[in-house]
């Protein structure tokens, strides 16, 4: 005669709902109940000559009511934070394949053109971006005359002052000189580059430029 499971399987799921619903049960809520018992208990227990004013229940029933309130304020946060890593995500996703300027001096010379960019921390009467070759060789000095802080393009096509064409397509790098009557003004070279892919650790997220190390989205200066 066959056997039925059925009591045998609603034994089973009936342990396992417990278990789950066991497991559901915050830290917060076990501290609550376990608060609430000890209360309770003080109250039995206090002295009938001395008993244990309104103003001690209240006091004690808000903290508890405060450490509820600290914790459903983490958990929102929580879940703010994680949006926002969302979002962030999609956002450097939507960049891959677009070129970028970011804290770098190389210079790339394609087809006789090359584009770079400087950072300035204010205003400078005179800019001049100094252009090497892999040997360490200057090969061409740009004036860019005075310039307002902020981001600033320029572009090299190659050639020399004179016009005469003195390098070949490939990597080059820059130095930048800025002065502001005569002071030296904080400039930061930029290099362009193309977003290759992004990367997700620990809820932060990373792009792939090409460089050594990768780069945040606050390190994206310009998109193109």
């Amino acid at each position: 005669m066959a056997v039925s499971s059925t009591s045998s399987s609603s034994n089973i799921y009936s342990s396992l709902n417990s278990t789950s619903t066991t497991k559901e049960t915050s830290e917060l809520e076990e501290a609550q109940n376990r608060f609430l018992t000890l209360l309770t208990t003080q109250l039995k227990l206090q002295d009938p000559l001395n008993p244990m004013d309104n103003a001690q229940v209240t006091s004690q029933l808000a903290q508890i009511s405060t450490v509820d309130g600290i914790t459903k304020l983490n958990e929102t946060l929580e879940k703010l934070m994680s949006s926002t890593s969302d979002s962030q995500h999609l956002q450097a996703a939507a960049l891959v394949g677009h070129a970028v300027l970011v804290e770098g001096s190389d210079l790339r010379l394609v087809e006789g053109q090359s584009m770079g960019g400087i950072e300035l921390a204010s205003d400078a009467d005179s800019v001049v971006v100094t252009i090497k070759g892999a040997n360490g060789v200057v090969v061409r000095e740009l004036s860019l005359g005075d310039q307002e802080a902020g981001i600033v393009e320029f572009a090299w096509d190659g050639k020399d002052a004179s016009g005469t064409a003195v390098a070949q397509d490939g990597s080059y790098s820059f130095s930048v000189k800025a002065v502001q009557s005569n002071k030296t003004v904080v400039a930061t070279p930029l290099e362009l580059t193309v977003v290759n892919s992004i990367e997700r650790s620990n809820g932060t997220t990373k792009l792939d430029v090409g460089q050594k190390d990768l780069v945040s989205l606050n390190d994206i200066k310009q998109i193109y």
